[in-house]
């Protein structure tokens, strides 16, 4: 693994590198599993545009609003919930 990227771009897009898979989608959050732990992508009217298990390339489109990681082994529900 040569490390882990995440980029927004002007809102509208995200994209992120070394993603394990994709946890649990909607319009409004997308959860993504990376080595060290969750990211939750959050927004309006988002959309998966591709993931690649294989090479772990992943990207969607939207009105993006923030990111958070969580770490492995926190409680993910904890957390999420806060």
């Amino acid at each position: 693994m040569e490390g882990h990227n995440l980029t927004i771009e002007q809102r509208q897009r995200v994209t992120a590198t070394e993603i394990i898979s994709v946890d649990a989608f909607s319009d409004r959050q997308i959860v993504l599993s990376y080595q060290g732990g969750r990211i939750v992508v959050s927004g309006t009217d988002m959309k998966i545009v591709a993931f690649s298990k294989t090479t772990g390339a992943f990207s969607a489109a939207g009105n993006i609003s923030g990111a958070r990681y969580i770490a492995k082994g926190a409680s993910f529900a904890k957390k999420l919930f806060k």
